[in-house]
């Protein structure tokens, strides 16, 4: 499709990937489709009983999708192995984890696996790899995700993962940037503060995502994680500085940059006007809300708001919903 034919409430859609309740194309999904537009979906365990029920599920929103005249959905998933897997065993391989996986070989068989147990059920992106570098002597929040503490494994068993899922048309999302395997606390909680200055984060956290930019990876997830030293003001996933000023003018970046979900306890005290308003002067590309509720709504009707009061603004929302355009053209 193409982005002049857009209305502005087509392109404000296009910008939010959310979550739903059910298991099947009910009416709050046809909703989401239909009224906000949404570019794409997460699922979650509530949204799943078995393979046949999800492609079913994803299937029926794709048309409904296509009778709307929507470009196609992104249909996400958490499927990264080990501690964090929506589809599990006996219907879908059970993996051990990034932390168990001794070679390359392990990362291919992970991700070709799960990429093709995905592709069967209709999900067409799944959130993986944990790209954090989980140092040792500390407890790490990421220490039973994480590939390991070194970063250059980290990086060649990321990008092994990368590639080998997208080349099975399955998008992979790097996460979480600009790296949180530095931090203990959780940021599904509270908001944790990292003091790290940016020369560290170069020598470290941020050389997977490097590599993964090299190959070209489909999207990056920001951490709410406040960085001081980068940003004193606003954690990653609302950050100027670190969405648009790291990963895309200073790494590179111009692939599909999405906050981690916003209905998190790291930001929860900030009010979802404040929110929208940061994610759409940060540049970020997608909003990621992953609990049915108000917030969805709301979200839509800020990111309009917004574009009708400004034109650079606007035009921002413009190239991203190209980047998220592009992206479908190229897997879906």
């Amino acid at each position: 499709m193409n982005i002049s034919e857009f209305s502005m409430e087509q392109i404000a859609g296009q910008r939010l990937m959310v979550g739903f309740d059910g298991t099947t194309l009910a009416r709050e999904l046809m909703f989401l489709i239909d009224t906000v537009k949404v570019g794409g979906l997460i699922l979650f365990s509530a949204n799943i009983e078995t393979p046949e029920q999800i492609k079913n599920l994803c299937d029926s929103a794709q048309a409904y999708a296509r009778s709307c005249n929507q470009p196609p959905l992104i249909i996400s998933i958490d499927q990264e192995g080990g501690q964090v897997v929506r589809l599990k065993e006996p219907l879908f391989t059970r993996f051990s984890g990034n932390p168990e996986m001794k070679s390359e070989k392990d990362a291919v068989i992970f991700a070709q696996t799960t990429a093709n147990e995905l592709l069967e059920v209709g999900i067409n992106m799944d959130m993986a790899p944990v790209v954090d570098v989980a140092p040792e002597g500390i407890k790490s929040i990421m220490a039973g995700r994480a590939f390991g503490c070194d970063p250059y494994w980290v990086s060649k068993m990321g990008v092994t993962v990368i590639e080998n899922m997208q080349a099975k048309k399955i998008m992979a999302v790097a996460k979480h940037f600009p790296g949180i395997g530095r931090t203990v606390p959780d940021s599904h909680i509270e908001l944790p503060i990292l003091d790290t200055k940016l020369n560290d984060l170069e020598s470290f956290d941020l050389i997977p995502f490097y590599a993964a930019i090299r190959h070209n990876v489909s999207a990056i997830m920001l951490s709410h994680i406040l960085y001081t030293k980068i940003d004193e003001k606003w954690p990653a996933s609302l950050s100027e500085k670190i969405a648009r000023e790291l990963l895309r003018d200073h790494m590179g970046y111009e692939g599909i940059v999405m906050t981690d979900d916003l209905d998190m306890g790291a930001i929860n005290n900030i009010d979802i006007k404040t929110v929208i308003k940061q994610i759409l002067y940060a540049g970020i590309d997608m909003a990621l809300i992953c609990h049915a509720g108000p917030n969805i709504e709301y979200s839509f009707e800020e990111i309009l708001k917004n574009m009708r009061d400004s034109k650079a603004i606007e035009r921002e929302a413009e190239k991203s919903v190209r980047r998220i355009l592009m992206c479908k053209g190229k897997y879906l």
